[in-house]
């Protein structure tokens, strides 16, 4: 049941700002409020001290012991700050000299399964014997995302303040599922969602702290989380509906009728959140762009109306996985909100582009959508996990998710926001704290500078492959994502990723665009630079190079092969004559004895006319004609007749 939600926002505005003024009052005094920071987004007397803010003195509560210290409970606070700072170094070595590894990791399944005992040590271990055996045994499996030869799938978000920020995460420890669990938590999100809904031009309707709004934005775990909890809000809706329609029609009944629409280039993600949520799915083509059209939806829901089924969700995709393509949101929207479907756009990726105005006419139509999501762990510089998602209509979200036990209710639930009504977890991380520390230690301008850096290194190797003869590209580039394959067939360009991952030196990912095998290039490390760019470029054509020579290397040995075949031919048959001739002769053998066949069947379909014309005449029933004693390639088999051809 859902308590008061409707009013949730209408003081939400006033009462963070006031307890947040409190809160900080009472810590840091002397502090200045977010209103008077500078222009540059931080007060001058915060740039000017780089030291942490200490604790603040509570005279009254003792210091607690350290429980630690006799040794068996893992690690002392002593010892915590002696590693810590290691474990800090060690990553920010790591990080330095990663193109010193192979991008992805020369092992077999099972590689680790016969260097860990395999029983757990019933004593203590020291921090440095796991740190040499984390750098011994887990490193030499890692496939390093963050390698400047990283290029497949998407970015893997990564950054000193989303690192700090998940740090201090994990040390406070919450579990935010409501606002009386961590109310920092539950506000920050709120905020955050606002600051970076802003930031990509969303309509104020998706906003959650938009004056008397019904929208509302969340942070999920992934993509596939978002694609679920709206396919689920979206079912809800249509089935409370049809319920009041056909009151006497069992559920089941009604669900098996509901159908959804994606395109085939759509995240996986949406098939399988149709298959939990037990619903079809008809994937339909798209254009030429692998973009998916109006038109297209249009007649896929005439059709499967015709048919009894009832449409009710679409999921489509600014930037899909295989090429980062954009279906024409401006052609779909009308004609969902002309069937009352519900509208999901899904830009994982891409959407963090939207920061940069440039890119938002790709958004063009994004009025008519029902929800929303974009990963910043993807581009925006933020470790995973972190997906926010924005809904329209906060409450047609939380309505088919809400699950109420007293133990989970508090006394603030009127002027307040529960997460766990928005998603299917109760249990929720403190996401927010490194979309805060990212967006505020980089600004907007800096993440601009990001995104458009890695937007023009795509451009430059696009060009670098264009300008080869060897190679062909695919998609439309428009993002960090170059879809590429060199020209030949699928089974060349299969050898070629092949032989390029397995050198360890750059690591690349394939797709399937309209029936055809290509290799997508995605520029994924945050500092990529030229050279990167065309140390890559180097490192696929010389491969490329290989993989030509030995395609040739083999086709000479196939020819050697069938000469050599023909040689020994001649030889077995003991005769004078070239592979040539011997050739020539087979074939003049082969069409004489082909024209023999036809004459002797043309003189038995003359013999058997004659004998059907005397029995006809004869007006008598003849007896079966004996054909055992007949070659069987001589018979000839009878035509089909239409007849049984139907039956």
């Amino acid at each position: 049941m859902v308590y008061g939600l409707g009013n949730a926002f209408k003081s939400l505005n006033t009462y963070y700002q006031e307890k947040t003024t409190r809160i900080r009052n009472s810590l840091s005094p002397s502090r200045p409020s977010m209103s008077e920071t500078t222009a540059e987004g931080s007060s001058s007397s915060s740039r000017a001290s780089t030291t942490i803010p200490s604790t603040p003195n509570m005279d009254s509560t003792p210091t607690v012991e350290d429980p630690t210290q006799n040794g068996n409970n893992g690690m002392s606070r002593d010892e915590f700050r002696q590693y810590g700072k290691e474990t800090v170094d060690y990553i920010v070595d790591y990080l330095e000299n990663i193109q010193k590894r192979r991008v992805v990791p020369a092992i077999e399944p099972g590689y680790l399964k016969d260097l860990i005992p395999s029983e757990a040590p019933n004593a203590p271990e020291s921090f440095e014997s796991v740190m040499e055996d984390f750098e011994k045994l887990i490193m030499p499996g890692i496939t390093h995302w963050q390698h400047p030869r990283f290029h497949a799938y998407f970015p893997a978000g990564n950054s000193f303040p989303s690192i700090i920020a998940d740090m201090l995460s994990d040390a406070i420890g919450c579990v935010g599922f409501s606002w009386a669990a961590c109310p920092a938590m539950t506000e920050l999100e709120l905020i955050m969602l606002d600051w970076f809904g802003k930031m990509i031009g969303l309509p104020a309707e998706f906003l959650p702290l938009t004056e008397n709004g019904k929208g509302g934005g969340v942070i999920q775990s992934s993509a596939s989380e978002c694609n679920f909890v709206t396919l689920l809000a979206a079912r809800f809706e249509i089935m409370k509906e049809l319920r009041q329609r056909f009151p006497f029609v069992e559920e089941g009944l009604l669900l098996s009728k509901l159908i959804a629409y994606c395109s085939k280039e759509a995240h996986s993600s949406v098939e399988k959140a149709c298959m939990i949520g037990m619903v079809k799915l008809r994937i339909l083509e798209t254009d030429s762009k692998f973009r998916l059209r109006g038109e297209t939806l249009r007649n896929a829901i005439q059709e499967d109306r015709n048919l009894g089924l009832i449409p009710f969700f679409v999921s489509t995709t600014l930037g899909t996985t295989s090429c980062c393509s954009f279906d024409v949101l401006s052609e779909i929207g009308p004609i969902c909100k002309e069937n009352e479907l519900w509208l999901h756009v899904d830009a994982a990726y891409s959407g963090s582009a939207f920061i940069c105005p440039e890119f938002r006419p790709l958004m063009n139509g994004i009025e008519y959508a029902m929800s929303f999501n974009t990963n910043p762990n993807k581009w925006l510089l933020i470790n995973f996990d972190c997906s926010t998602m924005w809904v329209r209509d906060r409450f047609k979200l939380t309505q088919a998710l809400v699950v109420d036990p007293l133990y989970l209710q508090h006394s603030w639930m009127d002027k307040s926001i529960d997460y766990r009504h928005w998603g299917i977890p109760l249990s929720r991380r403190f996401r927010s704290l490194k979309l805060w520390f990212v967006i505020r230690m980089y600004g907007i301008d800096g993440l601009q500078k990001y995104i458009r850096e890695h937007v023009r290194l795509a451009k430059k190797m696009e060009t670098l492959l264009r300008a080869d003869a060897k190679f062909e590209i695919v998609n439309e580039v428009i993002m960090g994502l170059v879809c590429f394959r060199m020209k030949g067939d699928d089974e060349l360009n299969q050898t070629l990723l092949t032989r390029l991952n397995a050198s360890g030196r750059i690591h690349m990912v394939p797709a399937s665009l309209g029936d055809r095998f290509v290799i997508r290039f995605c520029v994924c490390a945050e500092n990529a630079t030229d050279k990167d760019i065309e140390v890559a470029y180097e490192i696929i054509s010389q491969a490329t190079q290989h993989v030509l020579h030995d395609s040739v290397k083999a086709a000479i040995a196939e020819e050697d092969e069938e000469a050599v075949a023909l040689e020994e031919m001649v030889a077995d048959l003991n005769i004078s004559e070239t592979p040539e001739k011997v050739l020539a002769r087979q074939n003049s053998a082969n069409a004489e004895t082909g024209q023999r066949l036809e004459r002797q069947l043309s003189k038995e379909e003359i013999l058997a006319q004659k004998q059907h014309e005397s029995l006809a005449k004869k007006r008598y029933t003849p007896e079966p004609l004996d054909l055992s004693s007949a070659p069987e390639n001589d018979l000839k088999p009878a035509p089909l007749s239409p007849e049984i051809l139907v039956s």
